[in-house]
């Protein structure tokens, strides 16, 4: 095994990305791949891989998994760690489109900061009563190229997000994929605070960018806040949300933040 691979961060979230263009992996073997790869102290420690490759859609495909080796329709924070990593290496222009699960995501590259445009949220849901562990929550969800439920806190970092995350993930109001899970505070202005707890990591994340984007959608319909939404990640890193309206019943949505190359190297055994 030889495989070259660049980690890279968007506001904490990391991920091993492989350009699998000319095929280095046979596919039966990916999921395996991911759980080794994805292993801290053993191996390099991530929260997901992606795989890039052909497409006849886009300027390129990805095929995106979690580190439990699921995999995800979509991820806002690998979305813009893929793109740059692409138009660096000359796989794609500056701004560009790549195909997901989750359909066709658009990109736009400046450096480190890179900017998305999501697909159309969809699937709406306001204030579901789930009842666990003897307590009530009172959740919003929607999808945003994957599923998420929002709970508004006045004080995230005294929650215990591993119980109320897991418990509202496994529901069976969500079932049967289950759903990732947000907490938010909503703070001055155009400003929030977001912890995620993430499906297929099975815990809290540092930043998860389409939480950011979900938890902002909810807000500014909630609290009336204008656009752009500035959201604090647990990693601590600001990440950007712009909320455009549209003629359908939801709106149209752009993620933007930083990335940053953390190494680059080979992967020679597992």
């Amino acid at each position: 095994m030889n495989i070259s691979f660049t980690k890279m961060s968007g506001s904490g979230n990391d991920f091993v990305i492989i350009d699998n263009r000319e095929p280095v992996l046979d596919p039966a073997t990916k999921r395996d791949f991911v759980q080794k790869v994805c292993r801290p102290k053993s191996s390099v420690g991530a929260d997901g891989v992606i795989f890039i490759e052909n497409s006849k859609k886009a300027d390129y495909k990805w095929d995106f998994y979690n580190s439990d080796g699921s995999s995800a329709e979509m991820c806002g924070n690998g979305g813009r760690c893929v793109a740059r990593y692409a138009f660096e290496r000359g796989i794609a222009p500056q701004t560009h489109s790549f195909e997901t699960a989750a359909g066709i995501i658009e990109a736009e590259v400046n450096g480190p900061v890179v900017k998305v445009k999501l697909t159309p949220p969809e699937n709406l849901r306001n204030d579901v009563q789930v009842t666990f562990g003897g307590l009530q929550y009172k959740v919003d969800s929607i999808n945003i190229g994957v599923p998420h439920a929002i709970l508004f806190s006045e004080d995230v970092d005294g929650e215990d997000i591993q119980k109320i995350g897991s418990g509202i993930r496994y529901h069976s109001i969500f079932a049967p994929a289950g759903t990732n899970v947000d907490l938010v505070e909503k703070k001055n202005g155009s400003a929030l605070k977001v912890r995620t707890y993430e499906r297929g990591v099975e815990g809290e994340t540092l930043a998860c960018g389409t939480g950011v984007v979900a938890s902002a959608i909810i807000a500014s319909h909630k609290f009336k806040i204008e656009s752009p939404v500035n959201v604090e990640t647990r990693g601590g890193e600001i990440l950007k949300v712009y909320i455009e309206p549209s003629n359908g019943s939801l709106p149209v949505v752009y993620l933007e933040g930083l990335t940053k190359i953390a190494f680059e190297g080979q992967i020679v055994e597992l």
